[in-house]
């Protein structure tokens, strides 16, 4: 009987099995890969993650960025180097994901990959968690199992608040010339934009959209932005996955288990910034479900409360200029992305430094004339 199993190993599975491991909790991580596994996946984190560990993240980094440039139908381009503290690491998931999951191993939390989760069910006052290697059981379930898992829908979770986006990636292996520059381009898609990010050996590139569900070949556009870099990627594997957006407050907990990550709808729905969220749940899941196994009887409530205001009140601003700025993206860029200002707005929110709270209500005006007035 454990004190928890966390099903998924990704950013916050391995987030709330290391903050549970080192207040003495017995945790089971279920993973149905075999670790380290790819994962499709920009690889853009916030250096904000590094205020919720107590360990040295450098060995997980693959490059750190300070500079961003942004183009247009790959033309009137904007370069800036941005006004950070922390540049914004780039990483690799396989490395980094794998990273966090034995951070947690060394605080004692028990790996068991290569094991697909194939039920739940919850028997007295724990769960029983089938897989494909026998039977294990836990007081508390935390289901981190990403856009794609079964956790969340055998847990009942039918109607979930969320806008499923569409993305697709490559990783690209190349001499890379400047690997402090992250590039942006945001007018040969519709509702989204294209990103090229560098690594130490190579590229991650990918598109991807997070608003309405105008039909686009993605592949084309992507072989055509990759060109541009002179790279091709017909000669990389292409992978194409679903994205939960943030949609609206709502509950993220039931019967002696919680939703975290990706499970739980909360990548920001401006940029499809994935891993911050993901950890900051991770850690505010392994907070209810310590304070639960404490006694707390409203602990999982408290994590649904915490995440919606916490995360969910700055993602509601977030929405609302993702819907300005991917309806009218050439406006907003001619009026957002290329003011001198732009750049550096853009690097603080990516790095933590910003909320959009604070930057919303002057956006949308400059983007919708009289909004707010």
């Amino acid at each position: 009987m454990y004190d928890c199993i966390i099903v998924g190993a990704g950013p916050s599975g391995g987030t709330s099995a290391y903050h549970l491991a080192k207040r003495g909790h017995s945790i089971l991580v279920l993973e149905k890969e075999s670790l380290p596994r790819y994962k499709p996946c920009g690889g853009g984190v916030s250096p904000a993650i590094a205020q919720w560990f107590d360990f040295d993240f450098s060995s997980a980094i693959s490059v750190k960025v300070d500079s961003l440039r942004f183009t247009w139908k790959l033309g009137d381009p904007v370069e800036a180097k941005m006004s950070i503290n922390e540049p914004v690491w780039m990483v690799r998931r396989d490395v980094f994901d794998h990273f966090l999951i034995q951070q947690a191993q060394k605080q004692g939390a028990q790996l068991q990959d290569h094991t697909t989760v194939t039920g739940i069910e919850f028997q007295g006052d724990s769960w029983q968690v089938n897989t494909t290697n026998g039977p294990f059981t836990s007081r508390y379930l935390i289901a981190a199992d990403g856009a794609k898992g079964s956790m969340a829908k055998w847990l009942g979770f039918k109607d979930r608040k969320r806008i499923l986006a569409g993305a697709l990636e490559a990783e690209v292996a190349a001499d890379v010339e400047n690997k402090s520059l992250a590039h942006f381009e945001f007018g040969l898609i519709k509702n989204g934009y294209i990103w090229n990010f560098p690594k130490d050996d190579g590229y991650s590139i990918g598109v991807g959209t997070f608003f309405g569900n105008t039909p686009q070949d993605f592949k084309k556009i992507l072989a055509e932005y990759a060109q541009s870099f002179n790279l091709d990627i017909k000669t990389s594997k292409q992978y194409g996955h679903p994205i939960c957006l943030w949609d609206g407050n709502q509950k993220l907990h039931t019967q002696n288990a919680v939703l975290a990550g990706e499970a739980a709808c909360v990548v920001d729905p401006m940029t499809a910034e994935g891993i911050r969220p993901s950890i900051f749940s991770g850690l505010l899941a392994a907070i209810a479900i310590h304070d639960a196994l404490a006694g707390d009887i409203n602990a999982l409530e408290k994590y649904s409360d915490a995440v919606n205001e916490q995360w969910g009140a700055d993602m509601a601003w977030a929405q609302k200029l993702a819907g300005a700025f991917y309806r009218f993206p050439h406006i907003a860029y001619k009026v957002g992305v290329k003011r001198p200002s732009g750049a550096q707005i853009m690097g603080k929110i990516l790095s933590g430094e910003l909320r959009y709270r604070d930057i919303a209500d002057r956006a949308l005006k400059r983007l919708i004339p009289g909004f707010g007035g």
